[in-house]
């Protein structure tokens, strides 16, 4: 049986801004949104809230809807993902205090902006997810946290 990676990512949109946190992979500096591995135990919404906290410091928020469910195979690894992605509108741009280590730094970039990033050498986006996550941000279909029910 086959068992794809099931990750979580939230795309974080203040005042014009979203936030993107940089890191290392495979050499070149990128963008992502706050994103990672959902772990033994955890709703979805639990998984998400940990990343964004472990990636970003922001805590004590709730992602407002679901954007999408992308499913993509990394061809450099050939490994296969699930990623529930979520939406978080903030009213104010907040410092960013990553917890985690593999995290560079965070960013509050307009889309444009992210675009420039990612075309400079040595730069770009951790996978097209992120600016495809964005893309489907600005197309307004976001579906409602209660599509999701956890049984316990």
């Amino acid at each position: 049986m086959h068992k794809p990676n099931i990750t979580v990512a939230c795309v974080v949109h203040c005042q014009n801004k979203f936030l993107f946190v940089e890191e290392w992979d495979n050499g070149i500096l990128t963008l992502n949104q706050p994103a990672g591995h959902l772990e033994k135990d955890e709703t979805l919404i639990e998984a998400m809230l940990r990343e964004l906290w472990e990636e970003t410091g922001i805590q004590d928020v709730m992602p407002d809807s679901l954007l999408k469910i992308y499913q993509w195979r990394a061809p450099l690894s050939d490994t296969d993902f699930l990623r529930f992605t979520f939406v978080l509108e903030l009213d104010h741009c907040c410092e960013i205090t990553p917890h985690d280590s593999d995290i560079t730094r965070g960013l509050w970039l307009s889309y444009s902006e992210f675009q420039r990033y990612i075309r400079q050498t040595g730069q770009g986006a951790r996978s097209p997810l992120v600016a495809k996550s964005i893309e489907d941000y600005f197309n307004q279909t976001t579906y409602p946290l209660n599509i999701l029910k956890t049984i316990k």
